[in-house]
């Protein structure tokens, strides 16, 4: 296939493949075995895979490869493996990787989840974790050591406070000191990202986010080299049992053909929505990455040209105060997914980041006031008049 197409190809050609029927789309290859014409063949079939050869859907299947192949041309990586959600592939990669004796370093501002890997099952199995803060190149550097340190760590924009990591600025520093660079891009999404380009050895996503978009189904991927993929991550996911399921990876195929789409009107539509609630008086804050008054602004166009498809704001009247606007919302709905075709307010001390300690809570600026709010496909207008109309209730 030609190696010069543009986005929108890639993400509705990519990877395909076609039985001897000649279907137009995508076909389901819903089957965890495959059949072998001799026994002789299944003995050579399980001494090495060739080719588009499959023994078990755990270890691969067409359909999956169909789609690791669609998310690792997008990403610039060689290759791609699929996972059965973003936290398998958060886990898978890093745990994959590191042994005991080993030192990661890593932002301190992650999701919940990703919090409990490095602290708990990590530290568990005798891998050490230093925690800096992602923005401070100073730190990472005086984190680092060299012939130890494994991996550097971080969400290229964090959950739900929306700093920065300089990818380039990081990269730099880890290589020098040996380790791989691990970056988790749900929120950048592989539209807006060029982490591999600017440094990242291994990139993971939840695509239960944009790439399915629609709130359909649990998913995730590890991209990287070949090597890492298929020598490091791969033997441990087969083996462990966290793969991407053939009906999931269809559903994530389909989600990609307007995943270009999506996040740019989605984005285009936070642009405008961040514009409108910036200097309301009831709220202490707006954090948008496109907003010239994001302290990381200047980072955010050079690394994604755009601000993205998330904001978050604090309401300055606290928790109570943001109950009131997020049960007055009409359009935007409450929940803790995102990157959904439909708009989605999320109360993060409450429900995704709630059982971080308070101190930790203060230091990453999760207030009880803070909203994040995952901006889906409908109206610009339409949202901006429910926010309007919400923080009426105040």
């Amino acid at each position: 296939m030609s190696k010069d197409w543009k986005t929108r190809t890639t993400l509705v050609h990519e990877g395909s493949r076609r039985s001897q029927y000649g279907e137009m789309a995508e076909a389901i290859f819903l089957t965890q075995g495959f059949v072998y014409p001799t026994a002789e063949a299944a003995e050579a079939r399980f001494l090495k895979i060739e080719g588009d050869e499959f023994i078990y859907a755990r270890y691969g299947n067409p359909t999956t490869r169909m789609f690791e192949e669609r998310i690792a041309a997008l990403e610039g990586t060689e290759d791609a493996f699929a996972t059965a959600s973003g936290m398998a592939a958060v886990n898978g990669a890093l745990v994959s990787l590191l042994r005991a004796g080993d030192h990661v370093v890593s932002s301190r501002a992650l999701f919940g989840s990703c919090l409990y890997i490095l602290e708990d099952v990590l530290g568990r199995f005798g891998v050490e974790v230093t925690f800096v803060d992602g923005a401070d190149l100073d730190q990472w550097r005086a984190a680092m050591r060299p012939g130890v340190t494994k991996a550097a760590f971080f969400e290229s924009m964090s959950n739900p406070t929306l700093e920065l990591v300089d990818i380039r600025g990081v990269a730099e520093i880890a290589h020098a000191a040996g380790a791989l660079v691990i970056v988790d891009n749900v929120f950048a999404t592989p539209i807006f990202s060029r982490a591999v380009e600017q440094g990242a050895d291994v990139v993971v996503y939840s695509t239960t986010k944009h790439i399915d978009g629609q709130g359909r189904a649990l998913g995730g991927v590890i991209c990287g080299t070949t090597e890492f993929v298929r020598k490091v991550a791969e033997p441990y996911m087969k083996h462990t049992g966290g793969s991407m399921s053939p009906f999931t990876s269809w559903i994530m195929l389909n989600g990609m053909a307007t995943l270009d789409l999506r996040c740019r009107a989605m984005a285009d539509s936070a642009a405008r929505i961040a514009l409108a609630l910036e200097g309301d008086a009831r709220l202490g804050r707006v954090i948008y990455p496109g907003l010239a008054s994001h302290p990381q602004h200047d980072l955010a166009m050079a690394q994604m040209g755009s601000g993205g498809t998330m904001i978050a704001f604090d309401i300055t009247a606290g928790k109570e105060a943001a109950f009131r606007f997020m049960n007055a919302l009409e359009i935007i709905k409450i929940s803790n997914n995102l990157g959904d075709a439909k708009s989605i307010a999320t109360h993060p001390a409450t429900t995704t980041h709630q059982r971080l300690p308070q101190p930790q809570k203060d230091a990453l600026g999760i207030t009880p006031g803070l909203i994040r709010l995952s901006v889906g496909l409908e109206d610009a207008g339409d949202l901006i008049a429910d926010l309007k109309r919400a923080l009426d209730q105040v």
